[in-house]
This record gives structure tokens, sequence and C-alpha cells, in this order.
């Protein structure tokens, strides 16, 4: 019996808000240095989309560029998975946004709110759409939007200094190759940790969904216990990455290319050290575009793909964490 086919990733595309917001700039909103952020993060810059423009926006752009590579056109596409915490509205999902600006016809679009860790979660959904022979083209995307929900005051800076706006996206098809394509996805999560990263509100559990009370006490920006989500973040990772080699066979010195989610560097050279690899087989953006969530690792693998880092038959790592706390690893071969 045949084996179910590998999705395989035959276009990458990303998309950045044209306005750079520097350190020096965060510096003139709140008690905050260029020196103390670098440190912390290795973020020197971000970009800010303007108002008026949402991830769906974003997403349409780094979605071209993705269809181009793939020599298809938005009519070839026949599902379309969107990952985003910063939808354009409350509901319905920025998918439905994205597949109206391509022009899509009536096809499905579904999104998917794992944050961080969404655009894992979301290759392994595009995976099993393609492996069940449901749909053949699959445009998968990760956008995010977080300047809307920053507060940028000092009180704010911890979390504000940290994220960015942009998208990524990729067009998957079967694979002709059995040995190439989405090796394995391997995912967790652990909510009994979700209000160490958490946005409260608007939420449906509250009536109303967000009241004065809830604004004077600035909860509806994100709130983050940064030394209990880099201690699980550096643990779990690691652990993730080994689960996704063992379960192909492989070493850590397999891998040609680690692509982490785009936090904290201080992180990504933990994990790296934890895998006993040199961090020149990673590549990072974090400096230029901050935390993008979903968005993260997508922009950084059109990057390396467009940059020649990626070649024929390398094998890729892609892993993530995130608030829930989610997380997962994924092996592509190129």
């Amino acid at each position: 019996m045949p084996l179910p086919p590998r999705a395989q990733i035959v276009g990458t595309g990303m998309f950045v808000p044209p306005d750079v917001y520097t350190n020096k700039d965060l510096e003139k909103m709140m008690d905050t240095s260029d020196e103390w952020i670098q440190q912390r993060s290795g973020i020197r810059e971000r970009r800010y989309a303007k108002a008026g423009i949402g991830p769906s926006d974003l997403a349409f752009e780094a979605s071209k560029s993705a269809l181009a590579m793939a020599g298809l056109k938005s009519s070839d596409i026949d599902m379309i998975v969107f990952a985003t915490l910063s939808p354009d509205y409350y509901f319905p999902g920025s998918g439905a946004f994205l597949q109206d600006h391509l022009g899509c016809g009536t096809i499905p679009a579904i999104d998917i709110r794992n944050q961080c860790s969404g655009f894992v979660y979301g290759l392994n959904v595009a995976q099993a759409f393609i492996a069940s022979g449901l749909y053949k083209r699959v445009l998968l995307v990760g956008a995010e939007c977080h300047s809307r929900a920053l507060n940028f005051t000092t009180a704010g800076r911890d979390v504000s200094v940290l994220f960015g706006d942009g998208a990524g996206a990729l067009v998957l098809v079967p694979s002709d190759d059995p040995e190439r394509g989405v090796m394995s996805v391997h995912l967790h999560a652990e909510g009994a940790h979700r209000d160490l990263l958490k946005l409260e509100t608007p939420a449906a559990r509250n009536w109303p969904m967000v009241s004065k009370e809830d604004l004077d006490a600035g909860r509806q920006y994100p709130k983050m216990d940064g030394r209990n989500v880099f201690k699980h973040a550096v643990t779990r990772m690691p652990e993730v990455v080994r689960e996704a080699l063992t379960h192909n066979k492989l070493s850590a010195d397999d891998v040609d290319l680690y692509l982490f989610h785009q936090a904290n560097m201080r992180i990504n050279e933990a994990v790296m050290k934890n895998l006993d690899q040199p961090i020149t087989k990673s590549h990072n953006n974090m400096d230029r575009y901050g935390n993008c969530s979903a968005a993260s690792i997508p922009m950084c693998l059109d990057e390396a793909v467009r940059g020649g880092r990626v070649k024929a038959n390398d094998v890729v790592c892609m892993t993530a964490f995130g608030a829930g706390f989610m997380w997962g690893s994924a092996l592509v071969r190129w």
C-alpha cells in the first residue's frame, strides 16, 4: 500500500510594513534604552503597519510572492490556512479577508489561533490536508499586526519592545519525490501555564467583553512572565527538536539549517548550545523585525531560501514555543 504523499514547499514569501521603528525611537516613548533592549532580546528595530492595515493585508503581499515563486496563480490554490494571534476582526477570521483579497472564489479558508507556534501547528494542518488527498495546493500564512495591542509607555516596556508586524507565506503541494517534503511535525501544549503569557480582554468569558475597569487596569495589553517563559522555552524547544530527530532517525548534525521562533536571541543561542550545534547553522532576523509570532518562522524561511541558504535535499528544522504554552517542531527535506 503506497504511503500518503508528503507536502512539499514550492513557494515562500514574506512582507513587512515599510515603517521602521528603532530602539532609539522607543526610547522617546518609554524609559528604556537601545542597550537594554539588545542585551535582553537581540532586537534593534521592528516594523509597524499604518492605521487601516491589518494582518490580512500583509498576508496578501507575502502570498503574492510565494505564489510567484511557485509559478501558480491565486486561482490555483484550493485551501488557505491562516495563523494569527492578531486577527483583522474578532470575527470573521482573517482567512476570509485573504481569500477575498486573492480572489480565490469560494475555496475554504480556516484560521488557527496558536500564537507564536501558529505556523508549526498550521504546517501540520496543511500536511494533513495534502496527505489525505483532500486538497492539493495549500496556502499557509502567518501574519501579525502586534502594534495594535502594545502599551507604548514605561508600564508596558517589557513586552512592547519585543514585537513587530509582518507576514510570511508558503505554498505546499503533494511531493512527487517520497524522500522530499515535510518529514514529520510534532506538537505539544501545556495549558496549565496559559496565564504566564496572555492578553485578557476583550474576552467572551467576561461581561461585558471589555469594560472601563479592564481598560483602566490595562488588561487590553499583553502580559508576560518573561523569566518563566524563557525557562520553559529553553527546555521544551530542544526537547521537541530531539523528538523530531529521533522519529526520523537523524542526529542534530544531520540538520542543515535550524529556524526557530524569533522571540529572543538568548533563547535561540541556548537551544543551539543544548543541541551542541553552532549558531551559524541557524538563520535569525529578530534584530530587524522583532517577534512577529506566527509570521516569524516563514519570514526566516523565505529569507533563507532567497538567500541561497537552503538547497535541494537539505534538512530544515523549524521549531517554535509560545503562549498557551504551545510548542512544536517540524523537519522538512527540501
